[in-house]
């Protein structure tokens, strides 16, 4: 599903700064994968390459066989709509939406037809446990329904790949147990690759296989030793 070889990611300032410093990496269809590190080792930035909406500034990033670096951002962005799916930590709903009609966005931009489109919201809604809520606001909805109707809004379209961004953040610990459960479901009963940035254990503790960042490199993998955290 993702194969990143020697990528490099640099950002130009008062100074050069190195947000990714040879990276080489394989992600099977069908993990679940949690990505650490301290604070400034490079992870948003390789979840952001790993979903096109960045490019390296050397090497390859395959996604489902499409390098991504070679890519016009419009073609990254229609990539987007069918291969790859986002969670993002403060949720990005559209506040003046009701919950259905943000989990729909991603399906009137890719122009699937009204009476699918409500089928498709139907279901997902039943998923995440969110039926009863589709006619609501996002700030009538507590933080772990806001992210569960961010969850739904990523599932809707079906993609294989989904990429969390600290997606337990500003959660509470009992909302953030109930989000990792949801994505081990989801993880089980649809076969979606997932990957998922965090500073938290626990959190990370919920995937199969652990990738450690440090200054930009891999500094462990689980699948290298064995599966063990």
């Amino acid at each position: 599903m993702l194969n990143l070889r020697d990528v490099t990611k640099s950002f130009d300032g008062k100074s050069e700064v190195t947000a990714l410093a040879g990276i080489n990496l394989a992600i099977g269809a069908g993990e679940m994968v949690a990505i650490m590190g301290p604070s400034g080792s490079g992870k948003s930035t390789l979840l952001n390459l790993m979903g096109g909406l960045d490019v390296p500034t050397s090497g390859q990033v395959m996604v489902a066989g499409k390098d991504l670096a070679v890519e016009s951002e419009k073609e990254r962005s229609l990539f987007r709509r069918s291969k790859i799916s986002y969670i993002f930590q403060a949720y990005h709903l559209m506040p003046t939406l009701k919950v259905s009609q943000n989990v729909a966005l991603p399906l009137h931009l890719a122009g699937v037809p009204a009476r699918e489109i409500a089928e498709k919201i139907a279901l997902v809604l039943r998923q995440v446990g969110l039926e009863a809520r589709g006619s609501h606001l996002p700030d009538e909805l507590s933080g772990g329904e806001r992210q569960r109707a961010a969850i739904a809004r990523a599932l809707v379209t079906g993609a294989p790949l989904l990429l969390a961004d600290e997606p337990t953040g500003n959660l509470d610990t009992a909302r953030g147990e109930e989000i990792l459960s949801l994505l081990r479901s989801i993880h089980r009963e649809r076969g979606t690759t997932i990957v998922m940035v965090t500073h938290d254990h626990h959190a990370a503790s919920a995937c199969e296989r652990l990738i450690r960042l440090r200054d930009g490199k891999v500094e462990g993998d689980s699948a290298a030793t064995g599966g063990g955290r």
